[in-house]
């Protein structure tokens, strides 16, 4: 059984992953700005952690670890979200996405790679998006900072080497949650454009598949001798058939068939 610590446990597919290794036999320190939103049962372990905030972030990996004595896996699942123009975007909306999304993942990422690697074995899952190769309009703090992220995560498995130390960059599509409830939305919703994408990126949520999906492609790579370094989870057109196409088109191509598929 292993001891895994993940962010981001309260809702979603943090929950759903959370429960699922829980009750698969794992320890789980689970973790949440608001400790009650994490349900109680047995295995997992409520942390506090806030990723706007740079010395919660060790606080709360540190303590963790001084309970579980060592960890085999760290799970980076929390996010945030913003809606609106990028051309109007506040320098401080960037800011904080990159260091939720980013900065505090990243220094969550050195403190696990530093244990592990003393301990000699380790697994690392970075859960970006599919909107780090396929954005989406009006999201482009939210594009960007998964991109960052999973680019970052490529950086490392270039330039760590353990045998028995993995990164795994995990990018799931759209997936059923609450994630579009908590998405701060900015700008005239009544553009028409603005307005258009809003409703399909709503209609891709109800018509996505559940957050078990993603959890149960947790449950495989924790369990994988020799994990790929880069997964997608969702439905067969987003995960495999998309980026598949997209990777072989060029720039303008791209731009018109997101343009087509958002309405704008």
């Amino acid at each position: 059984m292993k001891n895994v610590f993940l962010t981001g446990a309260s809702s979603g597919i943090g929950l759903a992953i959370a429960k699922l290794l829980a009750a698969e036999g794992h320890e789980v320190w689970g973790t949440s700005r608001d400790l009650q939103r994490i349900p109680s049962m047995p295995q997992l372990h409520p942390v506090r952690l806030d990723l706007a905030d740079p010395v919660s972030i060790d606080e709360a990996f540190n303590a963790a670890l001084a309970e579980a004595r060592h960890f085999d896996v760290l799970i980076n699942n929390a996010g945030a979200g913003h809606f609106g123009p990028a051309e109007l975007l506040p320098s401080k909306v960037i800011t904080s996405q990159f260091q939720i999304l980013v900065f505090g993942q990243i220094q969550l990422m050195q403190l696990a790679l530093e244990h592990m690697r003393s301990r000699g074995e380790g697994l690392i899952i970075n859960v970006t998006s599919l909107a780090s190769r396929l954005p989406v309009p009006f999201m482009a703090a939210y594009n960007s900072a998964k991109a960052a992220l999973a680019n970052f995560t490529m950086s490392i498995q270039l330039e760590f080497d353990h045998p028995r130390v993995h990164i795994v960059d995990l990018q799931p599509g759209d997936i059923r949650s609450e994630f579009n409830q908590s998405v701060i939305v900015s700008g005239n919703i009544d553009d028409a454009r603005i307005a258009s994408t809003w409703e399909v990126v709503e209609q891709n949520m109800k018509n996505a598949p559940a957050p078990d999906l993603v959890a149960s492609e947790i449950l495989k790579l924790i369990h994988a001798i020799e994990p790929p370094p880069r997964v997608t989870v969702g439905n067969t057109f987003e995960s495999k058939i998309a980026p598949l196409i997209f990777k072989f088109l060029p720039q303008r191509v791209r731009i018109w068939g997101l343009k087509k598929y958002y309405r704008i």
